[in-house]
């Protein structure tokens, strides 16, 4: 049996090819009882069958296999679990026939409250607690509610039956039930027979829940189900729901392919969302809509969701990648397209240049020496929860747009139709897709995309101008300030005074060199000239990586950066690539390849920034900005948070603080992000107006003085005054929090209160957190800590480190609370105390992430020092 063990994948001489499966969960003692029978084909020879299986208790003498053709039933003389590797390995005393069998066991396990598995969460009706049932099996999580080829390749059909569930609750599964059968109070369900489809994606929910439903043109049954007496919260989340079913049989020109779809809003759920086949589970607040309460954030939030689950029925369910190497097969496609039918339903949301905003994550993951390539080895269970970031996701998804935009939108779409009819009911692999695209476009996808996704990184490309010549030089983006050795093929786009001058080419090799008036038609204009020239004779400005389409930074020499800035300050360019401009020249800042005070002059030009997606950045960045002004030069504090307030006064006068008439969705989102700034920078108009705003509502709970749109930022300001001798703010925050029932609220009020600069306030709320009121997934919302903070959240997650880590045991929470924590430190000092502490604790799921973190700290630090020599050499 050892040999099994330690392995990254299951031996091949067992292929299942179908699950009867049957559970019985009681939902009072917490427990499950079930039995499976697997159809089993054996092709080779063998004495062993291996398969999944982890925290069960197996019944050995109730494990049997039986051949097909000659009835004969195989006893295992061993059964065994290694819970390490999550495998049941049964040992049979002679060699296994070839060809089909039933494989039956019968098991029993834990309704565990580590939102993984088959896991429990609860919900409280008419002021009583009460459990649901639900599971979470992605990634490596079905193993927990019953023994199986746990894999993405291994895709079988499921029958699924629930039995003795108590009567007056609603059961659900991936497929429509097809007998229910009701004894007294209790009732046995059974469901029809899923297509083939991996382990992952089955789903189970049992609990009470009301429901609103609708029909596709094509006679798909959709429904939301959510907790009683919230059915009308569900109602913007169905209609989102079936006009992308309309939308995504359009577009990849096959139907969806099962008879309903059901998205159930579940009260304890780790991720935002899981693309479950036919049965889509969701945190509350990325289901739920409230028209008086929600935000207009919290709405663009469900529609974006719900695209990106729906996408994942085609790319993922229909078509699922083979490993979990190919992990940004299912995700960085999900959330391309989920962008795609969000633009398609609301383009008044200008969502592809919030996009941009989106991708900044994986652009900063990816500048770590320590990311990884977009496919990544996994050798072993434990690692696949750390590669559900932002490289998978938005890196992946940016790379799709990089491709279409290169292939063209038509062409792209027709070769993504063709992949899809290719591979549907299988399996695929990154290299399937580009054999698809090439087939439908000629052009060498394979060759072109292998750098970008077989290596980590991305370029920085460098433009200087001499003689009328462009030089562009590439070389590896690195945070740190380190040189780098990857090269990529970098699809280059330039314009030049006018977006009407617009100019592109491949840059396969490290350098290359052009001839402004020879490539675009024109010459640069003098330094110091102005004004966009539409003649083309005279460029006045270049700018590359045209609306931001290539994932890639700009490095400009000293003359074409301020003609871009002059551009910038005299609205020449568009809002994506004055987006573009301002996140590289932070990036380069921050490599230390850009001074802090260029920096801080290129801000300038944004005064009169009025674009949501633009500001939503440089709110980002200020943050950013005034934290590492906080470590390296604390003396300049003060006049930095005042330049700070002074980019944002222009909006904010704008904006205004109440809701106008027919105001745009993306104004009523910035409205509350510019507020909430300025409070957290110090503006005491800001911070003295939200104190007005909150006394009265909580006077009354419906004034129209603060709708749901700025109350975050009214609450990040009434945390600003906050202190040990001036609690009440905090209180009265906190019986708010306990009033509502709407998550969206909570996490609103969690996200504001540990921005108090108070530390011994922020010990309270972090230790509030550990508590039974608030939520697992919703503890990691209160992390966001003030810089004079920092100190006491570190030494909170030491001293709680052990209570964390085994209640949080999903990787991806246990992640969240590392990054949120050590990230923001700037000291050499502390990477050491850091790396010891974990060093004595290890833990695989956060290796990663740790590691990452750490770089961070050294990133802050460099950064810090050469703040802080800049002033001294002023």
């Amino acid at each position: 049996m050892e040999q099994f063990k330690g392995q990254p994948r299951l031996p091949k001489f067992a292929v299942p090819k179908g699950y009867d499966i049957r559970l019985k969960p009681d939902l009072t003692a917490c427990n499950f009882g079930g039995s499976v029978a697997v159809d089993l084909d054996i092709v080779a020879d063998t004495r062993f069958i291996v398969l999944n299986a982890a925290k069960l208790s197996v019944n050995a003498g109730a494990v049997s296999f039986t051949h097909q053709d000659s009835s004969k039933v195989f006893k295992p003389s061993k059964v065994e679990i290694f819970e390490e590797d999550g495998i049941l390995v049964l040992e049979f005393g002679e060699t296994l026939p070839f060809g089909l069998g039933v494989l039956a066991i019968s098991f029993e396990g834990i309704l565990n409250d580590s939102m993984k598995g088959f896991y429990r969460s609860t919900y409280e009706h008419n002021a009583e607690k009460k459990n649901m049932a639900v599971t979470q099996f992605e990634p490596v999580d079905a193993r927990r509610c019953f023994p199986c080829w746990d894999e993405p390749a291994w895709k079988a059909t499921f029958k699924i039956t629930l039995a003795d569930v108590p009567s007056e609750l609603v059961t659900l599964s991936n497929m429509p039930v097809v007998e229910e059968k009701v004894d007294g109070h209790l009732k046995t369900v059974s469901y029809l027979e899923s297509p083939i489809m991996s382990t992952y994606l089955v789903a189970i929910v049992v609990g009470l829940f009301d429901y609103v439903e609708d029909h596709t043109s094509d006679g798909v049954k959709v429904r939301v189900y959510c907790q009683v007496g919230k059915a009308n919260q569900g109602k913007f989340a169905l209609s989102v729901a079936v006009r992308t079913l309309e939308l995504y049989k359009e577009y990849f020109a096959v139907p969806y392919s099962l008879p309903k779809l059901d998205m159930v809003a579940i009260p304890d759920f780790s991720a935002e969302a899981m693309e479950n086949y036919g049965l889509v589970t969701y945190r509350d607040a990325a289901l739920l809509f409230d028209e008086q309460h929600s935000a207009a954030s919290n709405k663009q939030n469900v529609a974006v969701a719900v695209a990106h689950e729906l996408a994942h029925q085609w790319f993922g369910n229909l078509v699922t990648m083979e490993w979990w190497t190919h992990l940004w097969l299912n995700e960085g496609f999900a959330t391309w397209v989920s962008y795609l039918a969000t633009d398609n339903l609301f383009p008044e949301w200008q969502i592809w240049t919030q996009f941009l905003d989106e991708c900044t994550g994986g652009l900063r993951l990816d500048a770590l020496e320590e990311s990884h390539p977009i496919e990544v080895e996994i050798n072993h269970a434990d690692e696949v929860d750390e590669i559900f970031d932002d490289i998978s996701y938005t890196k992946g998804a940016f790379l799709i747009l990089m491709l279409q935009s290169y292939l063209g939108a038509e062409c792209f779409q027709r070769s993504l139709a063709s992949y899809i009819r290719k591979h549907a009911s299988s399996n695929a692999k990154t290299e399937d897709l580009w054999a698809a695209l090439e087939e439908g476009s000629g052009e060498p996808v394979n060759k072109l995309m292998n750098s970008w996704t077989q290596q980590k990184g991305y370029p920085v490309v460098s433009v200087k101008i001499k003689d009328q010549k462009l030089e562009f030089d590439q070389t590896q983006f690195l945070s740190s300030g380190s040189q780098g050795d990857g090269q990529w093929i970098v699809p280059i786009t330039l314009c030049c005074g006018s977006y009407n001058v617009r100019k592109s080419f491949l840059l396969q090799t490290k350098s290359r060199t052009l001839d402004i008036k020879e490539f675009l038609g024109c010459s640069i204009a003098e330094t110091g000239s102005r004004g966009s020239n539409e003649n083309n004779a005279l460029c006045s400005w270049i700018k590359v990586n045209v609306d931001q389409t290539g994932f890639y930074r700009v490095k400009y020499d000293e003359e074409l950066a301020d003609k871009l800035r002059n551009a910038i300050e005299n609205k020449y360019l568009s809002a994506t690539d004055r987006f573009g401009v301002l996140d590289d020249s932070f990036a380069l800042s921050m490599a230390r390849q850009q001074s802090f005070a260029s920096l801080l002059t290129l801000l300038g030009a944004y005064r009169e920034e009025l674009d949501f997606t633009v500001l939503s950045n440089l709110i980002t960045i200020s943050y950013k900005l005034a934290r590492i002004a906080a470590d390296a030069v604390p003396e300049l504090l003060d006049l930095i948070n005042q330049f700070l307030i002074g980019l944002l006064q222009y909006s904010a006068q704008k904006l205004g603080w109440d809701p106008k008439p027919g105001e745009s969705h993306l104004d009523a989102m910035l409205r509350g992000e510019i507020l909430a700034a300025l409070a957290v920078f110090g503006h005491d108009l800001t911070i003295n107006e939200a104190s007005r705003r909150f006394h009265a509502f909580l006077d009354d709970r419906n004034t129209a003085l603060l709708p749901a749109d700025i109350r975050k930022a009214v609450y990040v300001a009434v945390m600003q005054r906050v202190s040990t001798s001036n609690r009440s703010g905090y209180e009265s925050l906190l019986r708010v929090y306990r009033e509502t029932d709407l998550s969206q609220e909570k996490n609103r009020i969690l996200s504001s209160l540990a921005l108090c600069p108070d530390p011994i306030i922020t010990l309270e709320v972090l230790n509030f957190l550990l508590t039974s009121e608030v939520r697992g997934q919703d503890a990691i919302m209160g992390l966001s800590v003030s810089s004079k903070g920092r100190e006491t959240a570190w030494m909170w997650l030491k001293d709680n480190w052990e209570h964390i880590s085994n209640t949080w045991s999903s990787g991806f929470l246990i992640t969240c609370f590392v990054a949120a924590i050590v990230s923001p430190f700037a000291s050499i000092e502390k990477v050491k105390e850091i790396d010891e502490f974990f060093k004595a604790r290890p833990n695989p799921s956060i290796t990663r992430t740790l590691k990452q973190s750490i770089e961070r700290v050294h990133i802050n630090a460099k950064w810090v020092q050469s703040v802080d020599g800049e002033k001294k050499s002023c």
